[in-house]
């Protein structure tokens, strides 16, 4: 007979091992020593400690699920019950008890953690919506276009929710989505017959632009040009296929047409600085006539100077008030001569200057006269009326005086 204390070996070999509630029979060994059937059964509960030990560690340190946890457990606690080994059996009842507790608060553990990754799901999901959403009534189709696609990956990258929370919020995406797309191709399609209607009208304008390039009608025909380029402007871009090939025809018709104005304009300017030269020489011939002194003589030179004046043409804009200010001087002094000598030899002008210096001067001397008398009589007052009288009657007979002495005296 042999023991431990946990066990003993009796002498027909039977194997006990002591429990809380009695020895229990292990098993019966008829092979060999006491001492070796003890051993034996000690080695079985050893592996059975170790068993529980590595269940125990994979349930604290792997995602071991619940039910694979609980099966393991029963298995080890089938086997303990057995009492197929020997040593402390109760011991390793409650570590399987306190793994049953472990592996439930591990449960719990998940079953929180689910709950919380699912509303942070939920409200990211939302979110993603809500973002949607707004994107879907924006103008601006490639940054907008883009952040949708992007919004696809993030939601593909989230856990999935309850199918019908998922697919309630994952409809809304959608429909989100196709409202942009749907938006987004209708603006393209108006925008695309805006620019079918751009390249028509432009078609028209450079092909009128093109006629007109070969035009000598300077003037009307820069100012048409100008207004084709207001029309080209209002008129919008066409396809982009279209739009550089268009401008390049319009372009080259204007600049086919700006540059002959210009050769034309350049041999026109050249030309007419030289006028500009040849009048400037005349205008300073005629200057040589002031001060005029022989009128008859002045006259007649003037007229030849100016023959030649008209034949010569066309001056430079900016230069022609200046030359013909010039000219026009010394035809006023002319003229003012002419009016001055007309006036020195009208024998009936003459006349009636004097006629009329001759009554002012009579008029002065009777007013003269009344103002003596009035003094006399001490009559101030009318005295001081009749000189204001006089006063006036003096300024006209002085300028009638100026005025005949221009006859002659």
């Amino acid at each position: 007979m042999s023991s431990d204390p946990w066990g003993r070996v009796d002498e027909t070999g039977t194997v006990y091992v002591r429990t809380a509630d009695g020895e229990q029979v292990v098993g019966s060994w008829q092979a060999g020593s006491p001492d070796e059937a003890l051993a034996y059964f000690e080695r079985k509960y050893e592996g059975l400690v170790v068993e529980i030990g590595l269940l125990e560690k994979r349930v604290k340190t792997t995602d071991l699920s619940s039910k694979d946890a609980q099966t393991a457990i029963g298995h080890l606690r089938e086997q303990v019950d057995a009492h197929h080994a020997v040593g402390d059996l109760d011991a390793l009842r409650k570590r399987l008890d306190a793994l049953v507790e472990l592996v439930e608060a591990r449960r719990e553990e998940r079953k929180a953690q689910r709950a919380k990754q699912s509303d942070e799901a939920r409200h990211a999901k939302e979110a993603l919506v809500a973002e949607a959403e707004e994107l879907a009534r924006s103008d601006q189709w490639r940054a907008a276009g883009e952040r949708l696609r992007a919004l696809v990956d993030t939601w593909k990258g989230l856990p999935r929710l309850d199918r019908k929370s998922d697919d309630e919020l994952w409809h809304r995406f959608s429909h989100a989505r196709s409202a942009f797309s749907k938006r987004r191709k209708q603006h393209f399609a108006q925008l695309d017959a805006q620019r079918e209607e751009a390249r028509r009208v432009k078609e028209r304008l450079v092909a009128e632009a093109e006629s007109l390039s070969g035009s000598t009608d300077w003037g009307p025909t820069a100012a048409r040009y100008r207004e084709l380029m207001s029309e080209w402007k209002a008129a919008g871009r066409a396809q982009r296929e279209h739009e550089d090939d268009l401008w390049n025809r319009f372009r080259g018709a204007q600049d086919v047409f700006f540059a002959a104005r210009s050769s034309v304009f350049a041999e026109r300017d050249a030309e007419q600085a030289e006028n500009l030269k040849l009048k400037e020489e005349l205008a300073g011939e005629a200057e040589k006539l002031l001060p005029i002194t022989d009128l008859k003589a002045a006259r007649a030179a003037f007229r030849g100077i100016n023959e030649r004046w008209e034949a010569i043409g066309h001056v430079p804009r900016d230069a022609r008030p200046k030359v013909e200010g010039r000219m026009h001087a010394v035809e006023r002094a002319l003229q003012e001569a002419e009016e001055t000598e007309w006036r020195r030899t009208n024998p009936e002008a003459r006349a009636r200057a004097a006629g009329l210096t001759g009554q002012l001067q009579a008029a002065v001397d009777k007013l003269k006269g009344q103002i003596e008398q009035a003094r006399a009589q001490g009559n101030t007052a009318k005295a001081e009326k009749l000189e204001r009288e006089l006063e006036g009657r003096q300024a006209l007979l002085d300028q009638a005086l100026k005025g005949l002495q221009e006859f002659g005296g």
